[in-house]
């Protein structure tokens, strides 16, 4: 069990996971049981969360933004049995919000893509931030009540829409899994006087990428998809912690935590793995 392992022994571990293994593969790769894997992450998962809520507060970042990943538990929603809905099956949704300056991934939230889930994430990303900020989002309507409503006016919100372009070919077999061109960016401010120079949200799409990238559970066309939404959760405040405290971003030649002050060094993973105790 994950409780008997060394540190050395998790460590190797988490670092497969967070580079995009799946528990299976981190298994092979580290020569440790399904159940050992999988009862790491159910401790450290809760860890991580934990920290992140006790230090991730009264932080200045100037702008925001925000954006929703999808991923699946056990099946997609239309494959769904009857009895199996709303057991934690279907559909899930990631919303994350982003600095765009500093890269820091300042709040997240795992449910579902409904209004009760947005209200959640934004008044948890509310309540992170010391100052007015700057919010782009897309023109999903969800954001839109939810930041007015736990805002009010003492935020420049502004979003953005993406046109893309549909050629006539895209029923083609190899095209339908091939990102369509973006035709044009529609950008409109909803309140106060967001800086329409900064109203995008390229920055979160990327890390969107990056979830993908580096969580096996995110990757498309695999059965490395998450079975059970609490380890899903898990899985995703490890990536979390490990993306804002101890993987260095290129541009910044930091963290993302340290361009953020909110750290002063380089995470070691041993670092992390010492937040179970």
């Amino acid at each position: 069990m994950a409780n008997n392992l060394s540190k050395e022994k998790r460590a190797q571990i988490v670092r497969c996971l967070v580079e995009g293994n799946s528990i299976r593969a981190t298994c092979r790769l580290t020569d440790s049981s399904k159940d050992a894997v999988i009862r790491l992450v159910t401790l450290l998962g809760p860890a991580c969360l934990e920290y992140h809520d006790k230090h991730f507060r009264g932080l200045n970042c100037q702008r925001i933004q925000c954006d929703e990943i999808w991923s699946f538990i056990g099946c997609k929603e239309q494959h769904l049995k009857p009895e199996d809905r709303g057991q934690g099956r279907g559909d899930c949704y990631t919303w994350t919000a982003i600095d765009p300056d500093s890269k820091l991934i300042v709040a997240w939230h795992v449910g579902s893509r409904a209004a009760n889930d947005g209200f959640l994430f934004i008044e948890d990303l509310k309540n992170r931030l010391a100052n007015r900020p700057q919010i782009t989002t897309d023109a999903y309507g969800i954001y839109k009540k939810a930041i007015a409503y736990v805002f009010g006016v003492e935020v420049d919100y502004g979003t953005a829409t993406k046109v893309f372009h549909t050629p006539k070919d895209d029923l083609r077999i190899e095209a339908r899994y091939s990102p369509s061109k973006c035709k044009e960016v529609t950008k409109k401010v909803i309140i106060g006087e967001p800086d329409e120079d900064h109203i995008s949200t390229s920055h979160n799409e990327r890390h969107n990428l990056t979830m993908r990238m580096h969580m096996g559970r995110f990757t498309r066309l695999t059965n490395a998809f998450s079975k059970k939404l609490e380890n899903h959760a898990y899985a995703v405040a490890i990536h979390m912690l490990w993306y804002n405290m101890v993987r260095i971003h290129q541009t910044l030649r930091a963290t993302p935590a340290m361009a953020a002050g909110i750290s002063d060094h380089v995470w070691e993973m041993d670092e992390l793995i010492d937040l179970i105790g």
